[in-house]
């Protein structure tokens, strides 16, 4: 590990910005150096408790830095790094990358041109339970289909994005990083009010491996949940309480010229207990210093889920 010291600013104190500084406050590597947030109140009292400099225009703190990290509402998203970029090219975006398809490309297109390194934070990459997921299925014979199911109740605070942005996008990352890249999207939707609530999505991957991706905020009942079917094994992963069960097909064998059946094997993974978002800000302090981490989330990631999102999107409408 590099021992630069990397100075961040943090642009947004809402809830995923408090959790950020929380971290970054603890880890080694990074020096907060300032915090951001439109909330004079709420900056100026996290500021002295934390005793960092605070401001709610960033622009005069943009030449400390040398990276910042992103939790401003989504629709603030392609205005920040646009802002940022002038002075700072290492810069963390909380998940999604832009209000919108369309913006999501031309910050593509603007990070390409500007040398830019963007992260996108789509944390359930760095969950102890996926990683270790993963480990098994690049063991496995093959893969046939992923399940992902993440429901929980409509927050008051979310109010610009639906639930295909809000949840769903986490696991339409993780089936294109899981499964690779989709080939076509079949979806469903429901909505209470204006905005889609609840949708089911069919993705069949370029390598005819299948995801199918439901999320809804329409339950009280918080689930986050993968579960993997392959030729010769059946994985039940959960999210929440980082446990991971592989059920074996049963087998028949021979001794003494008489078969007999094997019953299924049925054996839990050791997890190591990891705090996702402390694992993702050391990936992006990391690459910050130009080490390499293949997990990471790059800008086209964030394109890749968005336009996901897109076809789910039109699916629903139509």
């Amino acid at each position: 590990m590099n021992d630069k010291v990397v100075k961040v600013g943090l642009l947004g104190l809402g809830n995923m910005g408090r959790n950020h500084l929380r971290v970054l406050s603890l880890l080694k590597g990074f020096e907060l150096t300032f915090i951001c947030d439109a909330n004079t109140e709420v900056v100026e009292s996290l500021g002295k408790e934390y005793s960092i400099p605070y401001t709610v225009d960033p622009t005069s703190y943009l030449d400390q830095v040398d990276a910042v990290v992103i939790c401003t509402p989504t629709v603030t998203h392609a205005d920040y790094i646009r802002m940022c970029a002038k002075g700072v090219k290492n810069i963390f975006v909380e998940k999604p990358l832009a209000a919108t398809l369309q913006e999501a490309i031309e910050i593509s297109d603007f990070a390409k041109e500007n040398e830019l390194n963007i992260q996108v934070g789509f944390i359930e990459r760095f969950n102890p339970a996926v990683r270790s997921l993963k480990t098994v299925l690049d063991g496995t014979e093959k893969i046939i289909s992923l399940d992902f199911t993440r429901t929980n109740k409509v927050s008051s605070r979310i109010t610009d994005v639906d639930v295909i942005t809000d949840l769903m996008i986490h696991d339409i990352d993780l089936a294109l990083y899981l499964n690779g890249p989709a080939k076509s999207v079949a979806a469903h939707g429901f909505s209470k009010g204006e905005m889609t609530d609840f949708a089911s999505a069919l993705i069949t991957h370029e390598n005819g491996q299948f995801s199918r991706i439901l999320a809804s905020r329409v339950t009280d009942k918080k689930i986050r949940h993968i579960s993997s079917t392959c030729v010769d094994m059946y994985i039940d992963c959960d999210l929440l309480s980082k446990e991971i069960i592989i059920n074996r097909e049963a087998e028949t064998k021979v001794e003494d010229d008489l078969p007999y059946r094997v019953s299924a094997v049925r054996e839990a993974v050791a997890v190591a207990p990891q705090e996702a978002l402390l694992t993702e800000l050391q990936s992006f302090m990391e690459s910050c210093v130009n080490i390499a981490d293949s997990n990471r989330p790059s800008v086209s990631a964030g394109v890749a889920a968005m336009q996901i999102c897109d076809q789910i999107k039109t699916s629903v409408e139509s």
